[in-house]
């Protein structure tokens, strides 16, 4: 009788060990442990590196590369749309964990983030319509010039001149008008409510697709590069997806992507070195 008692304990004790261990994921019927999820904070409408696709998706060069690198480490993507003039806020907060939108490393900015390495070379210019009066910067004086507020071409023509910026060129304009977005300041550039915008060339080649009757003034206001913003602190996960963008780089992943995109190809500096 107390052998039989033994066993009995010792068989209650084997499957009371087991429940345990399936309860703490520790069998082999457990749930795995959860993939580490990137949270992409991104601007819906800046085309072709985030925007919402014909079929109603986000897509673009940026969103489809940050899920390239997701998929390479073996983290779960997740997509977050942010107004773009509260990108430091959404970061700060950990809505999100990087701002990765056709971003510039500004010298006002690069002490504010951990920078990724640049990938990508952008220029700004001034769009204006075909058949325009205005042929130069200079006769730019006395009018209306839109941009897209918190962006880099913003910051430059409000930059002193001194710093790299064009704020001489700024002063001339009538006014200096701010929209949400650029697909919302070129409507207004055809409908005539505007004389001009500045824009990154990038940007503005896409929405040459898009938008018949676009050009460029043959001056440059300034060059920049994009890089991905992280929190100051974050320097490990700023480092482990530069080195997914490096692999992705040298395996033709990223060589792949871009050409999807050929209005930004060409300015795509970690492929085209």
């Amino acid at each position: 009788m107390k052998k039989r008692l033994t066993v009995l304990v010792l068989a209650f004790a084997m499957v009371f060990t087991m429940m345990a261990l399936s309860a703490c994921g520790g069998g082999s019927g457990g749930e795995e442990e959860a993939a580490f999820t990137f949270k992409h904070g991104y601007d819906k409408d800046f085309p072709p590196y985030s925007y919402i696709g014909d079929d109603g998706e986000t897509t673009g060069f940026d969103v489809e590369l940050a899920q390239a690198v997701c998929e390479l480490n073996g983290w779960a993507y997740e997509g977050v749309p942010i107004n773009w003039d509260a990108k430091e806020a959404e970061l700060e907060s950990g809505s999100i964990d990087c701002i990765w939108s056709g971003f510039t490393k500004s010298p006002d900015r690069e002490p504010k983030f951990a920078w990724s390495e640049p990938y990508s070379v952008n220029t700004i210019k001034i769009m204006v319509l075909e058949g325009s009066d205005i042929k130069s910067s200079a006769d730019l004086a006395g009018k209306k010039v839109g941009v897209q507020g918190s962006t880099s071409a913003q910051e430059m023509l409000e930059t002193p001149n001194a710093e790299g910026g064009a704020e001489d060129l700024m002063k001339t304009f009538a006014s200096f008008e701010k929209y949400d977005t650029y697909t919302v300041a070129v409507n207004d550039l055809k409908a005539g409510a505007i004389d001009a915008i500045a824009i990154d060339v990038t940007t503005g080649d896409y929405q040459m697709t898009k938008v018949d009757g676009l050009a460029y003034l043959d001056e440059d206001v300034c060059q920049e590069v994009y890089a991905i913003g992280f929190r100051t602190d974050d320097t490990e996960l700023r480092d482990q997806v530069n080195d997914a963008l490096k692999t992705l780089a040298e395996n033709g992943t990223m060589d792949e992507i871009g050409k999807k995109y050929p209005e930004i190809y060409e300015n795509l500096s970690m492929i085209n070195k």
